[in-house]
Formats: C-alpha cells, sequence, structure tokens
C-alpha cells in the first residue's frame, strides 16, 4: 500500500483516480436522474379529475400533436410530456384531451441514445488500445532490462 493515499498500490495514479471519479460521477447523475424522473412521474400521475378515457374505451379522434405555447401554460395535460391527442370516449360520447408520447420524438431520442453509445463505445475502445500498448511498452523495456543485465 502507499503511505500517501492507502489505497492499493496504483490506485493513486491520476488515470485511475480520474477514471473512478468519471465513473462514480456518471452513476451519481443517473441515480439523480432517475429519481427526479420518478418525482415527475408520481407527481402526474395523479389525477386531477377523472377522466373518461381512464374509465373507458376511448377512440383517437386527432393525432398526437405538440401543445402550442398558450396550451402548455395553460393545461394541464399538456405538463406531462408536452404532446396531446383528442380522445372520445365511447360510452359517455365525450371529447378529451389526453396526455401522449410523441413516437418522432421517441425515435430521436433513441438515436441520440444510440449515437452516444456508439461514441463511448469507440472512446472506451481507444482507451484499452492505448493502456493495452502502455502495458506492451513496459512488459518489452523489463524484458530488455533483464536481457541487458544477463
Amino acid at each position: 500500500m502507499d503511505s500517501e493515499c492507502r489505497l492499493p498500490v496504483g490506485c493513486c495514479r491520476p488515470r485511475a483516480l480520474a477514471l473512478h471519479a468519471l465513473f462514480w460521477g456518471l452513476v451519481s447523475l443517473r441515480v439523480f436522474g432517475a429519481s427526479l424522473l420518478s418525482e415527475e412521474k408520481t407527481a402526474a400521475s395523479r389525477p386531477v379529475v377523472s377522466a373518461c378515457w381512464m374509465m373507458e374505451d376511448f377512440v383517437v379522434t386527432s393525432e398526437c400533436s405538440r401543445c402550442t405555447p398558450f396550451q402548455s401554460r395553460s393545461w394541464a395535460v399538456c405538463a406531462p410530456t408536452g404532446f396531446i391527442e383528442k380522445v372520445n370516449c365511447t360510452k359517455s360520447s365525450r371529447d378529451e384531451f389526453k396526455s401522449c408520447r410523441s413516437a418522432v420524438t421517441e425515435e430521436h431520442l433513441f438515436w441520440k441514445f444510440e449515437a452516444a453509445m456508439l461514441a463511448l463505445t469507440v472512446l472506451f475502445a481507444l482507451l484499452v488500445v492505448a493502456r493495452q500498448r502502455s502495458l506492451d511498452r513496459l512488459a518489452s523495456e523489463k524484458v530488455r532490462r533483464q536481457i541487458e543485465s544477463i
């Protein structure tokens, strides 16, 4: 053990510390983000008024579309996703608006996620190659020193 850091030998290298900090930073961001999302979902899932589409069958009469700025400010239905669709409840024949998720937006988010994962894959592959070259250099240097000492 190193006397200055009280961690196993090699753990106090700047690169190891940076990778350790990056890993735990990403983990804590993920946990914090998940907790925020769960709070938003619980707040959004509480019905203000019993909507007919929650109790009975309905037919979508207008496609899922983005809320206008006025609707976003004044309609509670727009708050969870920013998109609404008009539905007609079959039993009560009432027209109401329902929050929905846009397929186009979901697709864009999916491809952004895929691009981020691809970029991280390339980054970590490069880090592995660089680390392997460094270790190979150290090993060959050690072998060279052993041969020179003979």
